[in-house]
């Protein structure tokens, strides 16, 4: 892998992380269109952490608040952290109990596909959900069901940033706070993801070089920036909802390859 090939990933890693698309999803397409071999279990671990810190800066006051009043014991801060560790549970558990089921579905594209095009129907519902949007938070109820969203989000295909949002909105939550709350969830989600690479990025030999590997966090990290910034900007201005065209155009471009080339 060449310096532009990193960064073109990275890029990639950051865009579709943050967009309700499905990283996920596009990589099982991508290996199966392309014959693109992942780049290594190092590559994922670093881009994926870069994105984490494009969450952290973007939300780094809301963090910072959080952290202090936590360690103050203000009722606010307290309840509001209480909801992401309620919510980070359902995937947690889902990702620990069934971590070897889902790698089995990243061979299967066609699913992916598929999955794809539900992301595109609850992406586009929130064309109606935008104008229920009334509460602060999600509350403790609405937390779980939130997380439970997360947790069908490992599936390649469904797109956390997408489901997890809608069914904020689904909640009334108010839309800049659905996404704050979406994007602060996936602090423990995607460190979570990177703690359980953890013991094949101990077995595994390096695959890609240290300036290619600085090169692909560098692009995720401002990709993630730029797509959290518009994210939040097309959620408050109505047209969310246009991102289920892309998911249905990939999806249905791709089940018309398989079934044209039989790999369905």
């Amino acid at each position: 892998m060449n310096l532009l090939e990193a960064i073109a990933l990275g890029l990639v890693q950051g865009f579709t992380e943050f967009f309700p698309v499905s990283s996920s999803g596009h990589l099982v397409l991508a290996e199966a269109l392309l014959g693109v071999n992942p780049p290594g279990v190092s590559f994922e671990v670093m881009v994926h952490l870069a994105t984490l810190f494009s969450v952290l800066t973007v939300y780094r006051r809301r963090v910072v608040q959080l952290l202090v009043g936590t360690l103050r014991g203000k009722a606010a801060e307290l309840r509001y952290v209480g909801l992401l560790v309620l919510g980070t549970v359902p995937a947690a558990l889902a990702g620990t109990a069934l971590k070897e089921s889902i790698s089995q579905i990243f061979d299967l594209p066609v699913l992916a596909a598929g999955a794809l095009i539900v992301t595109g129907f609850v992406v586009y519902s929130t064309r109606w959900l935008l104008r229920r949007a009334t509460q602060a938070d999600p509350g403790w109820g609405g937390a779980f069901a939130v997380g439970v969203a997360q947790a069908v989000a490992l599936i390649p295909g469904i797109s956390r940033s997408g489901i997890t949002v809608t069914t904020a909105l689904f909640l009334h939550t108010r839309r800049e706070a659905a996404a704050e709350f979406s994007f602060l969830l996936s602090v423990p989600a995607i460190l979570g993801a990177s703690l359980l690479e953890l013991p094949d990025l101990a077995g595994s030999s390096a695959t890609v070089g240290v300036p290619q590997l600085a090169a692909a966090a560098l692009s995720a990290f401002a990709a993630g920036l730029v797509a959290i910034v518009l994210f939040v900007r097309w959620l408050r201005t109505g047209s969310f909802h246009r991102f289920a065209y892309y998911c249905w155009g990939v999806a249905g471009a791709y089940l018309i390859y398989a079934l044209v080339s039989g790999a369905a």
